[in-house]
């Protein structure tokens, strides 16, 4: 047992909820950013501002037509499958193997493609690097060993991963369509709570599917812990405070919640009032990439994707145009409210005395 953990050691693999479920769960979200996402807003772009390249095909694949969004989102399992290698700290041979290997799970996965992408490219990543440099010829066994056990498990676990992935996020949209008020709170706390927890709201949402009704749920909750907390704690932490957390993360506070959880409770309960105003009043819909569900604030990433998914409804036929109440509740649920809501309900919670000056000031 003593050697079987000294190899471990000596190759880094560490069996923990940390490298798996933040340090990897973080990265393939940034790999899904950096593919899928930007590739809906180079789209989304090109056609709304009718830029010829970015709307004309620049490749055609096996019958296919490609944009240059297209094309970006295409690689989104390998993009996936490469950030959660890099997170691993994986060897060079065994991160370019996770090309295919992405690539593999993602398509085989379906609709579910990211969180079959998390699971096999975590094993395949763990057993590459298990062999790396172990033989003479490295070149050819790591790649062997990667690619092979990754097109296995992909065969064998993304089809069934893929499916449970999409029936939790059905599960969850079709209760929000059911119930949005009770729905609306639930969903909207939840993701938001993970979007400032140092684990990705964005990749949980990426891998349930999580839009609709859901996603614009989802979208207030992170909304109202970024711009919450940016709002809230602007007396201590000034402009460089209010841009890194409204428009980056609020996870930036999570060293001082851990030291007085109660400077959360402002943020957590603005996003209860905001997620049934979303789906309730506005009937705010992210019908666009799921991974924007839970980007909030950041870059704009969330209203840029209910706003690709209202454009995405009219070419569809399914909606005639953008309305001024739309535009309304999007900045509403955004801005406003977490802006005006958050501090105010952290003022009751200083007077209660849980929370004092300094609390929520970033290092």
């Amino acid at each position: 047992m003593e050697s079987f953990r000294a190899f471990l050691k000596r190759k880094d693999i560490v069996i923990s909820a940390k490298r798996y479920g933040i340090d990897a769960l973080g990265a393939m979200a940034q790999g899904l950013f950096c593919s899928l996402l930007i590739g809906t807003i180079i789209n989304t772009i090109g056609s709304q501002f009718h830029i010829p390249f970015l709307m004309n095909p620049v490749a055609t694949i096996g019958g296919t037509e490609y944009t240059v969004g297209g094309l970006a989102s295409a690689m989104s399992g390998p993009a996936m499958a490469v950030a959660i290698g890099y997170a691993l700290h994986c060897p060079p041979l065994v991160l370019f193997s996770l090309v295919t290997v992405g690539f593999a799970s993602n398509a085989l996965g379906g609709a579910g493609g990211p969180l079959a992408v998390l699971f096999v490219a975590i094993l395949s990543a763990e057993c590459g690097k298990a062999v790396s440099k172990e033989t003479r010829v490295d070149i050819l066994v790591t790649p062997l060993v990667t690619i092979f056990i990754g097109i296995a498990l992909s065969a064998w676990w993304a089809p069934a991963l893929g499916s449970a992935a999409m029936k939790v996020g059905d599960v969850i949209m079709w209760a929000t369509e059911l119930q949005p008020f009770l729905m609306g709170i639930l969903v909207s706390v939840l993701v938001g709570v993970a979007l400032t927890l140092p684990i990705s709201s964005a990749a949980i949402c990426a891998a349930l599917g999580l839009t609709g009704l859901a996603g614009g749920a989802a979208v207030a909750g992170c909304c109202a812990q970024m711009v919450g907390f940016a709002v809230m704690s602007f007396p201590e932490n000034k402009w460089g405070g209010l841009i890194s957390q409204g428009i980056g993360t609020s996870m930036l506070q999570m060293g001082n919640i851990v030291r007085n959880p109660r400077i959360w409770i402002a943020p957590i309960v603005t996003s209860a009032i905001t997620g049934p105003i979303a789906t309730c009043v506005f009937h705010l819909r992210m019908d666009g990439a799921a991974v924007s569900s839970g980007m909030g604030t950041c870059g704009l990433v969330g209203q840029i994707g209910v706003y690709t998914g209202w454009v995405n409804d009219i070419a569809a036929g399914t909606k005639a145009s953008v309305s001024g109440f739309d535009w309304l509740g999007l900045i509403l649920i955004s801005f406003v409210l977490p802006a005006v809501l958050t501090p105010l309900i952290n003022l009751l919670v200083r007077r209660a005395g849980w929370v004092k000056d300094g609390d929520m000031k970033l290092a």
